[in-house]
């Protein structure tokens, strides 16, 4: 697999917003990909299609089934209107979030856009004031980043291949600057700088695998 362009990410966003009358947390981004909206609907939502580029996924994967990812979250689909509109719940020891997938047709592509709404409870609280944005934000680049190289070759992720590539200078360049990227997107929604650069080097350190481990 070529790694070499790996930083595809269009934009990152952290904002505050609502989702059923509480207050939540987003973390939102988007890449472009050279497939049609079709394909890239498919290889997103097909339960044989996600394990070449995510993870292992068993469930019932329609409007209102429930899914789970191996050793990730699981929850309910709530929303799925091929080829452009998913909703999720994401559900991860006990805590729920909400992500929602949107898919446009453009010039070069598709763009797949994607929101992870986060609740301000106290576990999610506690987790956010640690690492910030970036815990889930890399995650959900790491995926973008399978994504882009299982449409591009049309062979799957190697998961051995992809862990030895994160041990290679290259790899850890790769996680650092998603970390900064995400720590600078939490500047400019307002965040003290120290306070996101301490947050954004946390979640370099447990994605490079040093002693944290990641919660969505």
């Amino acid at each position: 697999m070529d790694y070499s362009n790996a930083l595809g990410i269009e934009y990152r966003v952290v904002s505050d917003g609502e989702h059923n009358g509480q207050p939540v947390r987003i973390v939102s981004g988007a890449r472009t990909y050279d497939a049609e909206i079709e394909e890239l609907w498919d290889a997103v939502t097909n339960a044989e299609r996600i394990p070449r580029w995510f993870a292992p996924i068993s469930g019932d994967l329609r409007l209102g089934g429930r899914y789970q990812l191996e050793g990730n979250a699981g929850g309910s689909i709530t929303r799925c209107e091929p080829p452009s509109a998913l909703d999720i719940t994401w559900e991860f020891y006990g805590n729920v979030s909400w992500v929602t997938v949107r898919l446009e047709a453009v010039s070069d592509g598709t763009r797949l856009t994607l929101e992870h709404l986060m609740g301000k409870d106290e576990q999610s609280e506690a987790h956010w004031k640690k690492y910030g944005p970036g815990a889930t934000g890399v995650g959900w680049e790491l995926g973008f980043l399978g994504l882009g190289l299982y449409v591009t070759t049309g062979e799957a992720v190697i998961e051995s291949e992809a862990h030895a590539w994160f041990a290679t200078a290259e790899g850890k360049a790769f996680i650092e600057g998603c970390a900064k990227g995400w720590g600078d997107a939490h500047i400019q929604a307002g965040e003290d700088s120290a306070v996101a650069q301490a947050m954004a080097a946390e979640t370099a350190a447990f994605y490079s695998g040093g002693e944290h481990q990641h919660e969505e």
